[in-house]
Formats: structure tokens, C-alpha cells, sequence
């Protein structure tokens, strides 16, 4: 197990921050340079209507062509940050520029529409204050720099108004200035920091951590960059109100045992380790997919077709896993994601090993006394007692089989309570029944093995299921082009809505089995 301590010299995740750090500035210059246009424009429109009804005298040829030159300045400055990726030097050059075009607008602007010179000076001042706060919010900045650039924009206003005012009110313009000055550079040397230490509090060795993609039973999963492959992963961290010695060890085995499959549909795990603070993660492939329900959830009832397609490659996991010896007891939509990978479109991957049991461990870690899955595709066996075996996992994919022809899970309810009552003694309504159309008949019996009540009932193995799944006749498959076109018509679009959407098929739970079981 690897180790790992923030301290040292700076190391390839340091020189990785600091890409994502000329990233970061390169968006907050186009939010800045984007906001200083609509804010330039909508200041323009407003002179323009106080001229027409005679509350300002009319500018001159000069001042629309000085503040026309200005609008396409920040307007170019802003579609230059909005394309590709910017060389540093160019990014702080426009930091500084901009900055200082808006000063010099500043200035020049009030002298030409204004008449009376301390009415000039008060917008000035007003104008140069809202400048140097809203670079200090938006511009990732340290303290010396902010102080430079912000002295730099203050000084023609402040030089003009000793110019032009008396000396009682230039010493209090002035004074404002550099109060104005002083509060943008703490302010911003303030939030720099925190945005560094915010940064080095998600970095874990190699691996930043930059957004929250799901939460599981034993912990939560996060997107992360490495800092030398610059390749997407997927980083799971122990919750930390499951630490504790005997968690530890169940996320390690976790660790371990997804590691140890090797399958082209199983999730594939990279590296793990344990931080300095004790947080313990792994690190395993970034899908870029859809998981099952939001798959349905988006889509509605999938084809058979696509079906058979999706269910033969979980089913190749499942059949190497249980030919060590192991079985997942949480097979649900939400651990099934489909995705394009290496130009193929609709590979199925299973994650989420959490709640895994290998039959040849002793039982410490195994959650013996417990029920432990997702309500809605738990086997009758699971419900009843712990001692499962891998067929409980064929009766979890025959639900996530319902779900995708009929786009509703087998059995519903209110409660915990009355959906394993459901498991347990209904028999489940035909899929082509709560579809209301027809579905191939093979197909559908093949589904209904798999919901059997009884274990001994349901297919012998995965692979077993895998060959009759094979020999159901479901008239045109699902196709390489089919998928393609399904991925750009409506995948796409699938992906940019998931954010922010809750899972369908349910949480996973652990709870004792007496209490779940009681009435």
C-alpha cells in the first residue's frame, strides 16, 4: 500500500495544479472580460437614452468612437479566452491590459460626457473601485500582483484629480483610491489562498480531485486528473464516517478484489493508497457513460435488441467473478454504466464492488446477519438469509433486465418492507404485459427464469445464462451503427442532463436482518 505526504518538493501533481491553476484564469478572464462588455454596453444604452431626453449633453463623434473601440476590445479579449487553450504569458498579459483599458475608459469617458470637473472625478473614483473589486473576485491573483496592476489602473484617476480639484478634495479622493487598492489586494491575496489550499486539500498523491460523481454505500466517488498521464480517472474515498478498523478492511478487500478481475466489462482498477490524514481511496477508470436507469429514466423501455446487447457483456463479468469464487449482491442499473470506449459504442462496465463476497473468506467481512443491497432487486434468498451464493445475482440482473424492456422495476411499494414482501411471495407480472405490447417470447421467459422465487429454479450459472440469452430470437439486433446513432442523437444529450439527477433504482443499503424482516 502506498503512502503518501503532501510535503516535499514540488513533484508532477504540483506542475499539474499549476496547468489546472492557467485554466482556471483563462475561464475567469472571459467571465471578466465577458461582464465588463455587458456592463460597458448596458451603460452605453443608458447614456444614450439620459442624452435623448436631455438629462446629459450629446457626446461627441470621439466619445462613440473611444467607447466603440472599447466594446470591441473587451469583446475580443473575451472570445479569445473563449477558444482552445492560451499560452500563460498571453493570459497575464491580457490580465494586465484589461485591466488598464478599463481604467484609461474610465478616465477618458467622464471628461467627454461629463462638464462640471467634480462630478468627473466622482465617477471616476466610482468606476476605478468597481475595476480593482471585481478583478480581486473574478482574476486568481496574488497579493503582489494584484497590488501592481491595481495601482497601476488607480493612478490615472488619482493624478487627474489632483489636477483638477481642490487640494480637500483631491486628499480625500486619493484616500478612497488607496483604501480601494489596499481592500482589492487583501481581498484577492485572501481568496487566492484559499483556493490553494482548497487545491492541495483534493490532491492525493498524483491525483487531483476535481468533481463529485456519485455516492455508494461504503464511499464517495470522485473525478480525478493524474498529473503525469493527464488522463481522467475515478477516485473512490472511504466515507469518513465509516473509518474504523474493520471498514478499512473491508474497503481494502474491496480494493483487492475488484483488482483481481480482469475482465473487458468489469471496471478496471489502477492504484490505491492511504493519505497521510488516513483517508483511505482507490483509483479506478473514468467512464464517460450513462448508468442503466439514467439510461431508461431518459429513454424510456430500451429495445430487445439493445437489451440482449447489454445483458450478454454484464453477464461476462458476472461469470468471472463468480469462477473465483466471488459474487457482487448489488447488481442494479445504477452500477451498470454504458458508454463509447476505444470507438465502440455501448460497452457495459459493472462497478461497485462494495458489497462483493468472496466464498472462500471467513465471514468477518462478509456481513453475515445483515441485509444488505438494493430493495428493488434483491433475490427472495438475500431477504430471507445471508447465506447467498451467486444466483442471487441472476435475479438482481433479471430485474435490471424488467427495468430496461418496461421501463418500470419488477416490484414497487412503499416501503422497504412491503417491496421485499413482493420479492418474497408475488409472482411478477409479465414484462410484455406491463409494456402492453408483445416482446419476443424467448426473451421474456428467459427474464422470468431469472425472477424465479426459488434459486435451484433460476439459470445454473452466468455463463449458462449468457448461452440462452444468446439463443433468444429478437428479431434485428442491435447493431454497431444502431448504437452509434442512438449515442449521437440521443446519448449526448443524456449526458449533459445527468448532473444532479437521483438515482431511480434506489439507494444500496445494510441493515440487520431481523429488522428488516419484522412486519
Amino acid at each position: 500500500m502506498t503512502r503518501l505526504h503532501p510535503e516535499g518538493p514540488p513533484s508532477p501533481a504540483d506542475r499539474s495544479a499549476s496547468v489546472g491553476e492557467e485554466q482556471l484564469l483563462q475561464r475567469r478572464l472571459g467571465l471578466w472580460s465577458g461582464l465588463a462588455f455587458g456592463v460597458g454596453a448596458v451603460f452605453y444604452g443608458v447614456a444614450q437614452v439620459m442624452v435623448a431626453v436631455g438629462l446629459e449633453r450629446a457626446w461627441p463623434l470621439s466619445g462613440h468612437a473611444v467607447y466603440g473601440a472599447m466594446l470591441v476590445l473587451v469583446a475580443g479579449m473575451w472570445l479569445y479566452c473563449r477558444r482552445d487553450r492560451r499560452p500563460r504569458a498571453s493570459l497575464r498579459t491580457i490580465d494586465v491590459l484589461i485591466t488598464l483599458f478599463l481604467a484609461a475608459w474610465n478616465l477618458v469617458m467622464p471628461v467627454g460626457t461629463i462638464p462640471e470637473p467634480e462630478a468627473q472625478v466622482t465617477v471616476m473614483l466610482l468606476a476605478a473601485m468597481f475595476t480593482l473589486y471585481a478583478r480581486s473576485i473574478f482574476i486568481p491573483s496574488t497579493a503582489l500582483r494584484t497590488f501592481l496592476v491595481s495601482v497601476a489602473a488607480a493612478t490615472p484617476v488619482a493624478v487627474y484629480s489632483v489636477m483638477t480639484e481642490a487640494a480637500r478634495l483631491s486628499v480625500w479622493k486619493v484616500a478612497w483610491l488607496a483604501a480601494a487598492v489596499t481592500v482589492s489586494t487583501a481581498g484577492s491575496g485572501v481568496i487566492y489562498g484559499l483556493r490553494r489550499d482548497i487545491s492541495r486539500a483534493r490532491r492525493l498523491g498524483q491525483y487531483t480531485l476535481e468533481e463529485k460523481l456519485g455516492e455508494g454505500g461504503m464511499g464517495v466517488v470522485y473525478r480525478a486528473r493524474h498529473a503525469l498521464l493527464r488522463r481522467p480517472t475515478a477516485i473512490k474515498l472511504l466515507k469518513p464516517d465509516r473509518v474504523g478498523e474493520a471498514s478499512l478492511r473491508r474497503f481494502e478487500r474491496e480494493v483487492q478484489l475488484t483488482a483481481s478481475l480482469s475482465h473487458p466489462n468489469t471496471v478496471s482498477v489502477y492504484d490505491f493508497g492511504l493519505t497521510s490524514d488516513g483517508v483511505f481511496y482507490y483509483v479506478m477508470e473514468y467512464l464517460d457513460g450513462l448508468t442503466l436507469d439514467q439510461v431508461v429514466a431518459g429513454d424510456g423501455p430500451q429495445t430487445p435488441g439493445r437489451v440482449v446487447h447489454v445483458l450478454r457483456q454484464v453477464l461476462g463479468a458476472l461469470a468471472e467473478a463468480h469462477g473465483i469464487g466471488l459474487i457482487h449482491r448489488d447488481i442494479k442499473p445504477g452500477n451498470i454504466i454504458v458508454s463509447e470506449r476505444g470507438g465502440l459504442p455501448d460497452v457495459a462496465k459493472v462497478v461497485d464492488f462494495g458489497l462483493v463476497k468472496d466464498l472462500e473468506t471467513p465471514d468477518g467481512l462478509s456481513h453475515d446477519g445483515t441485509l444488505i443491497g438494493t430493495p428493488l432487486y434483491l433475490a427472495p434468498e438475500a431477504i430471507r438469509s445471508p447465506g447467498v451464493d451467486h444466483r442471487c445475482d441472476l435475479y438482481s440482473l433479471g430485474g435490471v433486465a424488467y427495468l430496461l424492456l418496461t421501463g418500470q422495476p419488477v416490484f414497487d411499494g412503499a416501503t422497504v418492507i412491503e417491496i421485499c414482501s413482493h420479492h418474497l411471495h408475488t409472482p411478477p407480472i409479465p414484462p410484455s404485459e406491463r409494456l402492453g405490447r408483445p416482446l419476443p417470447r424467448d426473451l421474456e421467459a428467459w427474464v422470468l427464469s431469472c425472477l424465479e422465487k426459488e434459486p435451484a429454479r433460476r439459470p445454473p450459472t452466468a455463463a449458462a445464462a449468457g448461452e440462452a440469452l444468446e439463443r433468444c430470437d429478437v428479431g434485428d439486433g442491435w447493431t454497431p451503427d444502431r448504437a452509434r446513432g442512438w449515442w449521437r442523437e440521443r446519448g449526448q444529450a443524456l449526458r449533459g442532463a445527468r448532473a444532479g439527477r437521483s438515482e431511480p433504482s434506489g439507494a444500496t443499503l445494510t441493515l440487520p436482518l431481523e429488522r428488516a424482516a419484522s412486519p
